[in-house]
C-alpha cells in the first residue's frame, strides 16, 4: 500500500491546487458594476415564434410595443449578439482549465560496424500521462507519471517509472490574480457592454414604434379633415355658382372657389400619401410579413388622451437618465476595461523572476509492476531554481502602458461629456414636453376663435359684404388650427415619449 499513498500524494497536489483555481476565477474576477438584469420579452431565443398581429387589423399602442418586440427583424439580429460576445467569457476562462496530455515512443539505436562482433542493438520504448494547470496567482503546474522499458540483445530488459511534480511560480511580471484575471474581467464587461447595447436598441425601437404610431394616428385624423374640408371648399363653391346664378355675385368670384377646391384635393392626395407610407413604415415595425400579405390596413385602437398629472420634477428625470442610460453605463465600463489595461500593462513593465522546483521520484526493477511499488524507496530527485530576465530598455512594455494610460484617462473624459449631454438631453425634452403641454390649451383657445372669424366672414359672403377669396382664407387658416388642437394632444403623446427615451 505504501506505493499507492506515495502516488496519491503526489496527485493530491494539483487536485487541491484545481480547485483553488476554480474558486478564484469564480469568485474574484466579477466586475464591480452588476450587469443589467433581463429585458422582460427580449431575451435570447431565435426559435421563437413571430406573433400574430390582432384581429381585423384593430391595434393599440401596447399591441404595436409588443409585436415590435417579438417580430422586428432588426432586434432578432440584435438580440443574438450578447450571447455572441458571452463565449469569449469561456475562451478567456479557459486558460485556467487544466490539460491532459499522453505520450507513447519507440527508439531503437545501433552502434559498431555491421557483422562485427561489437555492434550493439538496443531498443526502448515507454509513455506517460500528465495534468497541467495554470492558476490565477501566476502559478504553473505540471504532474506526470512516465514509464520506459530499455534493453539490448545481451541484457535483460529494464523498466523505469517516474512520478514528478513541477510549479513555478512568477514573482513580478505574472505574479497576482489581478493581473492574470484581468482578460477574463474585461471579457465580462464587453457582455455587459454588449447587454446594455442590446437594451438601448430595444429601448430605442419602442420609441420609434410609438412615434411612427401617432404619426400614423395624425396622418389618418388629418385625412378626416382634410376631406372635411373639401366638401366644405365644395359647399361654398356650389353656393357661389347659385349666387351667381341669381345675380348676387359677380362671375370672377367662381375662380376662388374652383382653386380652393382643386388646392384642398390636392392636399387629400397628399394626406392619404403620407398614410400609406407611415403605415407601410409601422409594417415594417411591426409585423413584416404583412408588407406582402392581405389585410395591410392598421386600425389604430388607442386614441390619444390628455394626462392629468403634472410632470415630475427635472431632478428625478436627470437622475433616472444618469442611472438608466445604456450610453452612460457603457462609457463606465469602458472606463473599468482601461482600469484592467493598465494593470495588465503595468505588470509588463516590471522583470520577469520565476522560483522552481521539480520533485521526482523514480522506481528500477526488472518488470512494470515492480518499478512502480519501487517508486516508494529512498531515490528520488530534486530541482529547484530562480529565472530572471530584465529587457534594460523594454521600449515597448513602456509604450502600451502610456497608451493605456491615455486611453484610460479618454474614456473618463468621455464619460463626463455624456454625462453632461444626457443632463441637456433631459432638460430639453422636459422643456420640450411642457411646451407641448401648454400648446393643446392655446391651439384649442386659438381655434375657437378662428371658427368665430369663419363664421363672421361667412355670413359677411352671403350679405355680400366679403369675398369669397376671404371665406377661403377663413377656412384654411381653421381647419388646420382644428387639426392641430385634435392631434396635439397625439404630438405631446410623441414627444413625452422623447423625454422619456432620453430617461
Amino acid at each position: 500500500m505504501k506505493p499507492v499513498r506515495a502516488a496519491a500524494a503526489i496527485a493530491l497536489i494539483p487536485a487541491l491546487a484545481c480547485l483553488g483555481s476554480c474558486a478564484l476565477v469564480h469568485e474574484e474576477w466579477e466586475p464591480a458594476a452588476p450587469p443589467p438584469g433581463p429585458i422582460a420579452g427580449l431575451e435570447p431565443s431565435p426559435e421563437r415564434p413571430e406573433a400574430t398581429p390582432p384581429p381585423g387589423g384593430e391595434t393599440s399602442i401596447e399591441d404595436a410595443v409588443l409585436l415590435a418586440v417579438e417580430n422586428n427583424r432588426s432586434l432578432r439580429v440584435e438580440r443574438l449578439e450578447p450571447a455572441i460576445i458571452r463565449t469569449f467569457e469561456e475562451q478567456e476562462r479557459a486558460a485556467f482549465d487544466p490539460v491532459l496530455s499522453a505520450e507513447y515512443h519507440f527508439d531503437r539505436a545501433r552502434s559498431g560496424e555491421e557483422g562485427t562482433d561489437g555492434e550493439v542493438s538496443e531498443t526502448a520504448r515507454g509513455g506517460g500521462a500528465a495534468v497541467s494547470e495554470r492558476l490565477p496567482t501566476g502559478t504553473d503546474i505540471d504532474l506526470r507519471m512516465e514509464s520506459e522499458r530499455t534493453g539490448d540483445e545481451d541484457t535483460a530488459d529494464q523498466y523505469s517509472t517516474r512520478a514528478g511534480l513541477s510549479v513555478t511560480q512568477s514573482l513580478l511580471r505574472g505574479w497576482g490574480v489581478a493581473v492574470n484575471l484581468a482578460d477574463l474581467r474585461q471579457a465580462r464587461l464587453d457582455t455587459i457592454y454588449s447587454e446594455y447595447e442590446f437594451r438601448g436598441f430595444a429601448e430605442n425601437l419602442v420609441a420609434e414604434v410609438e412615434k411612427t404610431y401617432w404619426q400614423y394616428v395624425l396622418a389618418r385624423r388629418g385625412v378626416e379633415i382634410v376631406r372635411q374640408s373639401l366638401d366644405l371648399a365644395q359647399q361654398q363653391l356650389e353656393d357661389a355658382r347659385h349666387r351667381i346664378r341669381v345675380g348676387q355675385l359677380a362671375e370672377t368670384e367662381l375662380a376662388a372657389g374652383e382653386a380652393e377646391v382643386a388646392l384642398r384635393q390636392e392636399s387629400l392626395i397628399n394626406a392619404r400619401s403620407l398614410v400609406e407610407s407611415l403605415q407601410v413604415k409601422l409594417l415594417r415595425l411591426l409585423y413584416p410579413p404583412r408588407l406582402s400579405g392581405s389585410g395591410r390596413e392598421i386600425l389604430p385602437r388607442t386614441e390619444p388622451t390628455v394626462l392629468p398629472l403634472p410632470p415630475d420634477a427635472l431632478a428625478d428625470h436627470v437622475a433616472v437618465a444618469l442611472r438608466l442610460r445604456p450610453d452612460l453605463n457603457q462609457a463606465a465600463l469602458l472606463v473599468q476595461k482601461g482600469s484592467l489595461e493598465v494593470v495588465q500593462t503595468r505588470n509588463g513593465l516590471l522583470p520577469r523572476l520565476d522560483i522552481f522546483i521539480v520533485l521526482g521520484k523514480t522506481g528500477y526493477a526488472e518488470s512494470f509492476g515492480d518499478s512502480f511499488r519501487d517508486l516508494n524507496g529512498d531515490g528520488y530527485d530534486l530541482s529547484a531554481g530562480v529565472e530572471f530576465e530584465f529587457p534594460p530598455i523594454n521600449r515597448e512594455a513602456r509604450a502600451r502602458d502610456d497608451r493605456a494610460e491615455l486611453t484610460e484617462r479618454q474614456y473618463q473624459e468621455s464619460l463626463q461629456n455624456l454625462t453632461d449631454l444626457a443632463r441637456q438631453d433631459v432638460e430639453l425634452a422636459f422643456i420640450e414636453m411642457q411646451r407641448a403641454r401648454q400648446q393643446v390649451d392655446a391651439t384649442a383657445i386659438t381655434r375657437r376663435f378662428q371658427e368665430e372669424k369663419l363664421r363672421a366672414e361667412t355670413a359677411k359672403f352671403r350679405a355680400g359684404q366679403a369675398t369669397a377669396l376671404q371665406v377661403a382664407g377663413a377656412q384654411r387658416f381653421s381647419q388646420p388650427k382644428r387639426q392641430r388642437e385634435e392631434n396635439g394632444i397625439a404630438c405631446r403623446h410623441v414627444r413625452d415619449g422623447d423625454a422619456m427615451g432620453d430617461l
